[in-house]
């Protein structure tokens, strides 16, 4: 219905309404011309308070308790108006105040009672709610959803029926308050609470309604459930669904369509949640470039940067197909983000010149690098090349074209470091920091530990290994790590950023994200045996096969040689006790000649004796940390 069309129907429900409150207030008296006029009177007062409010624009399939206290406002305006003109007029109000109060009831009944009316046959459940006593039993051509979590929450979800599409029909409800067991909550039941799933979905099955989904509506039930029940629902082809979203940036809307949980999410903590306001601050409306941006790391960069609404992203890669299908991706997600996909190489320092020349950008994140401990153990000449010289490659360049802001993706690895990756990625830190030296280009150096889903995560290795039949292989018993979700870790790195921008005093140090306990391997290990279904060292054996060169039992965030600062709520700042010395540029002249000559015993010798100085920490201390490690 037109506004056109809402203001009649108001102001003829208010002339019916005050004819209505003269019958009451006068005990069935006929209608005189006198009522019919006072009527029309009331009805002008009506057109006026919906001319110089617009109530009707808020629109009546949508009604809401905010649009019903809207329209009381409305009816109160438009009595004290017709009370007002009544006044000045000398109309005879038969009844009097008894009349205008009755017209004030009924004007606020009528205009709330169309407007639920237009709801619920927007919601195709008008005659449905009129005539059903009981709650409506689930569609039989939808598979069956059980919702897990609060009553506000299921309210909250069921309000919008898009949510649901036309894939699932809701059984019941689930939460964690037993108090709350019985109630109905837009025709679904709340069969009972979380600590009682066993038996709701024992009668479920019973009767019939065996749920195909289960709907997490937030973390908390979730990781109550446990990594046995929950492979045990996977295994019995249960899906577990959540809303859109693992770690929301606050871009995606309430009623996002539902997806199937990953396995990283069942393997990790609870997320981290940050406040995503500095995070658009920082990136909406400038030019930003993404190097690594292919990468598990760099792709998920790219989308929580493009859903913040940069002026143009730039993407770089030496990966064709990684570049290929993040740029695909981002095109049929953002279609009218301005962007480019370069593919080069960071080793490259003129190609990666003209690119910064060209495309001039204000921000860059530089997640490219080389990440496979093994591999670049087994390969240190193309570890140092990239990990090393490419960052100060892509460092310079952003110098070199004024950029505001340079952040570097580093890793706990690269604290007390025994392998080559950690070490190049120690010496790609101090060099990130040198070039953020002076007021040009600020510099933000971000370090995490694993993340669950990137790519040489233990997850889809152990994935593969129980698909064949076992056994998992753990190489100690003993080694632990920080884990973390892609989506989250991609979180810190803007948030860490954001902060940095914002912060007047030059930064410090790298900055970290509090990442609670770490969690072993092996542990991790008989959890994912669990979530499909199966029972360790029954139907899945774990061997332990001896850590491999470079490894390290456990990880740490932060060095001897460190000292720590809360930074924000759940983020620090590490910095180090004494400024290390800088690095030489004949030192990487050095470095480069070795690494292009093949030279890997002398590349190795030269970062672990760089790491030594940048660490400036005394042989018995460095006996220490190695005894930590």
């Amino acid at each position: 219905m037109g506004r056109a069309g809402k203001i009649a129907a108001h102001v003829l429900l208010a002339f019916i309404a005050l004819l209505m409150a003269h019958v009451l207030a006068t005990g069935g008296a006929l209608f005189s011309s006198a009522t019919v006029l006072q009527a029309a009177v009331f009805a002008l007062s009506a057109l006026a308070t919906e001319l110089l409010f617009r109530v009707e624009r808020a629109p009546w399939r949508f009604v809401a308790a905010t649009d019903m206290l809207r329209l009381v406002r409305s009816a109160l305006l438009t009595t004290l108006t017709f009370a007002l003109l009544a006044r000045l007029g000398g109309l005879d109000v038969p009844g009097g105040l008894r009349t205008i109060i009755a017209a004030f009831v009924f004007d606020v009944a009528l205009l709330s009672g169309l407007r639920i009316a237009r709801r619920a046959l927007h919601e195709n459940m008008l005659i449905d709610a009129v005539l059903r006593l009981r709650p409506a039993p689930a569609h039989p051509a939808l598979a069956r959803l059980l919702i897990v979590g609060s009553a506000a929450e299921a309210e909250d979800f069921l309000r919008a029926p898009a949510t649901l599409g036309e894939r699932y029909a809701p059984v019941g409800v689930l939460t964690p308050d037993a108090r709350e067991t019985g109630d109905e909550l837009r025709g679904v039941c709340v069969l009972g609470a979380v600590t009682e799933f066993d038996a709701v979905l024992t009668q479920l099955r019973e009767g019939g309604l065996s749920p195909a989904a289960l709907l997490f509506l937030t973390d908390g039930p979730l990781i109550a459930f446990g990594a046995e029940r929950l492979g045990r629902l996977k295994s019995e082809g249960v899906k577990l669904l959540r809303r859109q979203g693992v770690v929301e940036m606050g871009h995606a809307p309430a009623s996002a369509t539902l997806r199937e949980i990953s396995l990283e999410e069942l393997l990790s903590r609870p997320p981290v949640r940050l406040d995503p306001e500095p995070v658009r601050a920082l990136v909406a409306g400038r030019r930003v470039l993404v190097t690594g941006a292919g990468g598990s790391i760099g792709s998920e960069l790219c989308r929580q940067i493009a859903a913040c609404g940069p002026a143009r992203l730039t993407l770089v890669d030496a990966s064709e197909a990684n570049l290929f299908f993040i740029d695909r991706e981002l095109g049929e997600a953002w279609p009218d983000l301005a962007r480019r996909e370069v593919l080069c190489d960071v080793r490259d320092a003129q190609r990666v010149g003209l690119i910064f020349e060209a495309e001039q950008p204000e921000i860059v994140f530089h997640a490219a690098a080389l990440k496979h401990v093994t591999l670049v153990e087994n390969h240190p000449c193309e570890g140092a090349r990239t990990n090393v010289l490419g960052t100060r490659n892509v460092a310079a360049a952003a110098k070199a074209c004024g950029a505001a802001h340079f952040a570097l993706i580093s890793t706990d690895k690269a604290v007390a470091p025994t392998s080559v990756m950690g070490a190049t990625k120690r010496i790609a830190e101090s060099l990130a920091r040198q070039f953020g030296e002076g007021p040009a280009t600020r510099v933000s150096i971000v370090r995490f530990g694993n993340v669950l889903g990137s790519a040489g995560s233990v997850v889809p290795i152990f994935q593969h290994q129980i698909a064949r039949g076992g056994p998992i292989t753990v190489t100690d018993a003993a080694v632990e790590r920080y884990f973390m979700t892609i989506p989250e870790a991609v979180q810190l790195v803007l948030r860490a950023v954001a902060l940095s921008a914002a912060d007047a005093a030059p930064p410090a140090g790298v900055l970290t994200l509090e990442m609670g306990e770490p969690v072993k391997i092996i542990d991790l290990a008989r959890r994912m045996i669990e979530l499909q279904g199966l029972i360790p060292d029954r139907d899945i054996e774990i061997r332990v096969t001896g850590l491999r060169p470079g490894e390290k039992i456990t990880e740490a965030l932060v060095d001897v040689n460190e000292v720590t600062r809360v930074k924000a709520p759940g983020v620090i700042e590490a910095a180090p006790a004494t400024p290390p010395p800088p690095i030489e540029a004949i030192d990487l002249a050095r470095l480069e000649a070795a690494a292009l000559s093949g030279d890997e015993v002398g590349v190795r010798a030269q970062l672990f004796a760089a790491v030594e100085r940048l660490r400036a920490i005394d042989p018995p201390s460095r006996e220490k940390a190695r005894t930590r490690a």
